[in-house]
């Protein structure tokens, strides 16, 4: 195990810290400690289930600057990386490659092979082909029996299904890979389960990539493997854990928010009217429903590389720190009301994609995604709604990403 305590704790009387994360109070709201750090002690200890403790970050204004500041390390495997819940030394050996836990100057040279292929300009093109995919979704949702699981029909298959097709990943894979990622970012399996979750992705993604750099076609994992041999990276496993990143990275989080999305939109039907009534205000919505939930405010971790001083803190060097991007973006000195979902919010400063140099590669497609599914299923099921209370919804309160692991509805 590698989640030994550390020297580097904020303070030495850890016994009374609050624990983090902190549990949501409803599945639309966080935990009520956060607004109240956030007004005494936007940066305060906090001890991690993994035995370890952090500094907890809460104000939208220390967040983006910490975002930025070049003396945080994203390395997931430093030593005193605050990890949430404990992990094999396996798991970190098998990190190797992975894009959000790299530096500068490796994250600039990885990151810049990928840039291209998930411009604006790229993603847009890609519009009708992503309506394609939610069409057939939602028709195929419509012949089949009611209630239906709007995850399984709708939430998970359109950005699994898209980036696979973005990446060149064949469909028919999808539910091995779904399975393992599952496994592999739980919290409830072990940590030699995860372990083992994240080998055989490693060990599926390695192989397509031997055959993709033998019969390259048009995808990006194929110009990927180009772009690093020509770059003279000729390192397999560091590839393969690019790639993984890419893949999971790809579907997990925008799956979760159609997911969370429409349940928002369900229990507030003014919002679903507004956008009905003006469809223009898709990317308002999108926006703010993202910033409603911030579903990956647990993998915005960092460590210290030297001493910080910020809001009258000094965050020492090999100290962890928690960068809570779901507590910045219900900061009401950003967002007015921050508890109420309003679709036409401007909350473009919202981080839920983080921010800085490790902001989301893939947020221009998750918009896209985003933007066309809810468009689409407020025109073509106007009648939709949930098959069972909210309150009854199996909230995922027990993974790194936060989601909804089913979905009933009816129409």
């Amino acid at each position: 195990m590698t989640d030994t305590a550390d020297s580097a704790a904020p303070t030495e009387d850890t016994a009374e810290l609050p624990g983090f994360p902190m549990p949501r109070r409803c599945p639309f709201d966080l935990n009520e400690q956060y607004a109240e750090l956030r007004e005494e002690a936007p940066i305060t200890p906090v001890a991690l289930a993994s035995s370890r403790d952090a500094w907890l970050v809460t104000s939208h204004e220390h967040v983006r600057t910490l975002f930025l500041d070049p003396r945080l390390s994203a390395d997931g495997t430093h030593p005193t990386f605050p990890i949430l819940a404990p992990r094999r030394k396996s798991f970190d050996e098998q990190a190797k490659g992975f894009l959000p836990w790299m530096d500068p100057p490796e994250h600039t040279r990885y990151r810049r092979m990928l840039i291209n292929e998930f411009t604006v300009r790229r993603i847009r093109a890609m519009r009708p082909r992503v309506q394609a995919v939610v069409d057939a979704c939602i028709d195929r949702m419509l012949a089949g029996p009611r209630p239906a699981d709007l995850v399984q029909a709708l939430a998970l298959p359109v950005p699994s299904q898209t980036i696979c097709d973005v990446l060149g990943v064949p469909y028919e894979d999808l539910d091995h890979i779904q399975d393992r990622a599952q496994v592999m970012v739980s919290k409830v399996h072990p940590p030699e389960e995860r372990a083992a979750a994240l080998r055989d992705l490693r060990t599926y993604l390695g192989e397509l990539l031997h055959r993709k750099a033998a019969e390259p076609a048009d995808d990006t994992l194929s110009r990927l493997v180009a772009r690093h041999r020509a770059a003279g990276a000729d390192d397999h496993d560091h590839l393969t854990g690019l790639a993984l990143l890419i893949l999971i990275g790809g579907y997990e989080s925008t799956a979760s928010t159609i997911a969370l999305g429409t349940v928002a939109l369900l229990a507030h039907p003014e919002q679903a009217d507004a956008l009905r009534a003006d469809p223009s205000l898709a990317p308002k919505a999108v926006e703010e429903l993202l910033r409603f939930f911030s579903v990956a405010d647990n993998v915005t971790s960092r460590v210290s590389l030297e001493d910080v001083e910020i809001g009258g803190v000094t965050i020492r060097k090999g100290q962890g720190v928690l960068l809570s991007n779901a507590a910045a973006n219900r900061d009401a000195a950003v967002f007015p009301e921050p508890e109420t979902l309003d679709v036409h919010r401007d909350a473009r400063q919202h981080m839920a994609f983080g921010y800085g140099i490790h902001q989301c590669l893939g947020q221009n497609l998750a918009r896209l995604e985003l933007d066309v599914v809810f468009s689409t299923l407020l025109e073509r099921v106007p009648g939709l709604r949930l098959a069972v209370p909210v309150d009854d919804l199996p909230f995922k309160d027990d993974a790194i990403m936060y989601g909804i692991h089913e979905l009933p509805v009816t129409w």
